[in-house]
């Protein structure tokens, strides 16, 4: 007869120390390439046109009415529906929801507030400008990286992190389907949902409502917030 396969845990399917390395660094190098590198201008400079003295996708009906539009509606209409269903189960649990997906939809239901919230509260907060504001690309400011010095009577941008990539980065969330059962698919359900977020902040760099990095800390911020939810519900999920 087979042996019985032995049960995956959460602890297994979770390496939470490499995950927590990885975010580290990951963080490091993110950060170090605004600091350090020049390639936010150089990737602006790339869809600015100087003839025009304009980016040329900054009214393109793909990037504003599609893009920043529709696929952002679509996003957070779906983030509100699944919010409302597990809102309406904690009042009245609903028998035909299993605790599988109840404790799953719960944390994407989270990450679908937290995520966007987060973001746009830390931009609040935030001197810098968008690429269309600095003087390099027709604005008035000027440019300045993330730890320079802020000088007296600046106008605070609060344009970083980005924002509207924040309403997909949430889809983050979708790896918690695939754990612990299936690590692998979860990578990829994640990768995927990072991917959605990372194409709307691609779009709003091309133009120039954002630099590069501003969009590469919003992924970052999304993968931790999803972190700490995973870590806050693993007893839970390792059950179910």
């Amino acid at each position: 007869m087979d042996k019985a396969r032995p049960q995956l845990t959460m602890d297994k399917a979770v390496p939470w120390r490499l995950i927590s390395a990885g975010l580290l660094i990951s963080g490091m190098l993110i950060l170090a390439l605004e600091h350090y590198t020049s390639v936010d201008l150089r990737l602006e400079d790339w869809f600015f046109d100087n003839t025009l003295h304009d980016f040329p996708w900054r009214n393109r009906w793909f990037a504003t009415d599609f893009a920043h539009g529709s696929v952002k509606n679509l996003l957070t209409y779906g983030g509100g529906a699944v919010l409302t269903l597990v809102l309406l189960d904690l009042v009245y649990k609903q028998k035909w929801l299993s605790d599988f997906w109840r404790y799953r939809l719960q944390i994407i239901a989270w990450a679908s507030v937290l995520v966007p919230s987060v973001i746009r509260g830390i931009k609040r907060l935030s001197p810098l400008n968008c690429p269309w504001s600095v003087d390099r690309y027709g604005g008035d400011a000027p440019y300045m990286k993330l730890f320079a010095h802020v000088p007296d009577g600046w106008q605070a941008g609060h344009c970083f992190p980005a924002g509207h990539a924040s309403t997909g980065l949430w889809l983050v969330a979708l790896a918690v389907i695939f754990l612990p059962a299936h690590p692998r698919k979860a990578f990829w359900a994640g990768l995927g949902g990072l991917g959605v977020g990372l194409a709307l902040g691609w779009i709003q760099q091309m133009r120039g409502a954002h630099f590069l990095s501003h969009t590469l800390v919003s992924a970052w911020l999304s993968c931790f917030i999803f972190f700490l939810l995973m870590y806050w519900y693993q007893n839970k999920l390792r059950s179910n």
